[in-house]
């Protein structure tokens, strides 16, 4: 996110879906479950069958409306998914869900374009200086044109908007002078040496002066190696400080009524039992308290798994914390 140094060894990186509703963002996230062996078939909202989508109100409706977690890796990289509501009237639980992601996956209907509520999203996006990979749906039908698209997503959201993936790449120089276009940074390094490493191009997209476009299909399972492959070279880790810290993003309930904290943990470890307080983020007349942590869960769906300890960059939910609430910092989150 913005501010952050970033480091490029093996990649472990918190990614959120958003898109308008029926841009077809909770499909994506069933393929790219399918995709990385997370699940053996592909399962969709309106049949009620999907696996993040797994509240019966969502599956009555037939929309995302609560966030949900799930975990899967590609090629030595571990991503933590975080799938978020399309619908305008669950945008404040989408919201808060950004103040803990490092890049974003925008959805966007190839029969649709840019809607209104796409361009809220990318100033929420901007809002939050979080990196942004497109991924414009249903391609597959009738009357879908991936230069007008690439024309309107320039044009509504931000010029940096570029077409990646290995067919892009065949334009060959057409295309890296394109994309030096983007940032100064860019254009030196390519009249310089004639050609642009990962790394910088990594950097550039990690700046917000690049946003990789992917098209393809959620449905019919097409483009989604293409948008995985993308993130692994191009996504980059946020470094974090070896003193514990987290951000509260969401309070919820379990089936049993349990209390839950989802938080990101920005900075050391998170263990068991462990005492975490507020005093970094609390204010001159807010109570400072000391709570124990009793549970840790990594979810991924409706299941979780119970673990000893989470490390920075993890995202989790902890029983035991009573007074938390959505958007607070732990620990040294928010200390000056």
């Amino acid at each position: 996110m913005g501010g952050q140094e970033y480091k490029t060894d093996k990649k472990k990186i918190c990614i959120g879906l958003l898109a308008h509703v029926d841009a077809g963002k909770t499909t994506l996230a069933e393929g790219l479950l399918l995709t990385c062996g997370e699940i053996q078939r592909l399962g969709r909202v309106d049949h009620g069958d999907a696996c993040l989508d797994n509240f019966a109100l969502e599956r009555e409706r037939g929309i995302t409306i609560f966030s949900k977690q799930a975990r899967l890796s590609w090629k030595e990289m571990d991503i933590t998914l975080l799938d978020t509501p399309g619908h305008v009237d669950f945008s404040a639980e989408m919201e808060r869900t950004l103040q803990v992601l490092d890049y974003a996956v925008l959805v966007i209907s190839g029969s649709d374009g840019v809607q209104g509520h796409v361009e809220t999203l990318w100033r929420l996006l901007k809002q939050y200086q979080i990196p942004v990979f497109l991924f414009v749906n249903k391609m597959d039908q009738p009357g879908t044109n991936q230069e007008s698209l690439l024309a309107e997503l320039r044009g509504k959201l931000d010029g940096g908007c570029q077409a990646f993936g290995p067919d892009a790449e065949k334009a060959g120089d057409a295309y890296w002078e394109e994309l030096a276009l983007c940032s100064e940074a860019l254009m030196e390094e390519y009249l310089e040496t004639g050609e642009l490493a990962d790394i910088s191009v990594a950097g550039a997209i990690a700046r917000r002066h690049v946003f990789p476009c992917y098209f393809g299909s959620a449905l019919h399972m097409k483009g989604l190696e293409e948008l995985l492959d993308g993130i692994r070279r191009f996504a980059l880790c946020p470094e974090y400080p070896e003193e514990f810290s987290a951000r509260v993003y969401k309070i919820s309930r379990d089936a049993a009524g349990n209390r839950l904290t989802h938080l990101k943990v920005t900075g050391g470890v998170l263990r068991v039992k462990m005492p975490v307080s507020n005093a970094g983020s609390a204010g001159a007349e807010s109570e400072v308290w000391e709570e124990k942590v009793n549970q840790l869960r990594i979810y991924g769906g409706a299941q979780y798994e119970a673990v000893e300890a989470v490390e920075a960059g993890g995202i989790c939910a902890v029983t035991g914390l009573d007074k938390t609430f959505g958007g607070q910092g732990l620990g040294r989150e928010g200390r000056n």
